[in-house]
């Protein structure tokens, strides 16, 4: 099988359409003998068609011609609409008053316009959410919404549910950090490997320093190119919006538990890191297929046909 490989939507409903439509067979469809299209997650947040990007993405996963993996937009989704097991009134994400600014609520707000007042759509869509595993490791590729961290899904192979899907009952140690420190610091809780998985590993900064993100929310962390297995301290490593702002952090080495092996036997994708410019591999085999489509950048896929080192040609938008 061949995949083409879509990177994240964020509710671009026409964008989604208009690369498709590189993706259809010559009945002009989107079912194809020996092709697939794989959706890296983030269908939704930020864009004006919200309901019309999952019910493509949607119909054609349930059609056979696609598959999907979560992204933390979907989890985050997740987490707003289940209630708190514990907490009477609370949901696992906390709803802030509309006119709070909280981030939590900024987000997610696209989303919410479209579904808050449709119930059964609403959790209709939450449950399909659910359907959509963690990662897939497919015959030749592997892909992931944001890290690939081998380690960590060894860890929580045993506590998914066998197609790699997040159980109900793991909703809320997955969607909340602990309270405390597990007494073998050595094993991540579910909360750090899920969190890893679909928002990259992150670091704290050097003291003194922080910047402010896409969504203008001031952050003393940041996330570090684990694909790039040159980088090893904060200035090589760290995901910046400003690239100023990155060559002043210091050439000091960043945590060796932010250094991964990861799996090279294969090609390896991943969307989530809004990447800028013209779409291009990582590596011979690493590529992000994440380009801001959901901030005016182009939506970006790549078609695989089989080949262990891939090829810039390839890269679709």
């Amino acid at each position: 099988m061949n995949y083409d490989i879509i990177g994240d939507i964020h509710g671009h409903a026409e964008k989604l359409a208009n690369l498709l439509g590189y993706c259809k067979n010559k009945n002009g469809d989107w079912h194809h003998s020996e092709r697939q299209v794989i959706f890296l997650g983030d269908f939704i947040d930020r864009g004006q068609h919200q309901l019309e990007t999952v019910k493509i993405a949607r119909d054609m996963v349930e059609a056979g011609a696609a598959l999907a993996i979560l992204g933390n937009h979907e989890l985050n989704a997740i987490a707003w609409h289940t209630p708190h097991p514990k907490r009477k009134g609370e949901f696992l994400r906390p709803h802030p008053p509309h006119q709070s600014g909280d981030k939590n609520r900024d987000q997610h707000q696209a989303f919410l316009n479209e579904v808050e007042h449709l119930h059964d759509t609403h959790k209709d869509i939450i449950e399909w959410f659910q359907t959509l595993p963690l990662w897939l490791d497919l015959p030749g590729i592997r892909v992931v919404h944001a890290c690939w961290h081998q380690q960590y899904m060894d860890f929580l192979k045993p506590h998914l549910a066998p197609d790699g899907t997040i159980p109900q009952a793991l909703l809320h140690d997955v969607t909340n950090e602990p309270d405390s420190v597990a007494e073998d610091a050595a094993m991540p809780s579910l909360f750090e490997a899920v969190e890893t998985l679909c928002k990259g590993i992150e670091i704290a900064l050097p003291t003194g320093h922080f910047f402010l993100d896409k969504d203008g929310v001031k952050r003393t962390n940041t996330r570090v190119r684990w694909w790039d297995k040159s980088a090893l301290t904060y200035r090589q490593a760290a995901i910046l919006p400003d690239e100023a702002e990155r060559e002043r952090l210091p050439d000091s080495p960043i945590p060796e538990q932010a250094r991964l092996n990861f799996p090279i036997d294969k090609p390896l994708f991943f969307g989530h890191y809004w990447m800028t410019g013209s779409p291009s591999q990582l590596s011979e085999n690493v590529a992000c297929l994440d380009y801001s489509a959901g901030k005016g950048g182009d939506l970006v896929a790549y078609r695989w046909d089989g080949e262990a080192t891939l090829d810039n040609s390839k890269f679709i938008f």
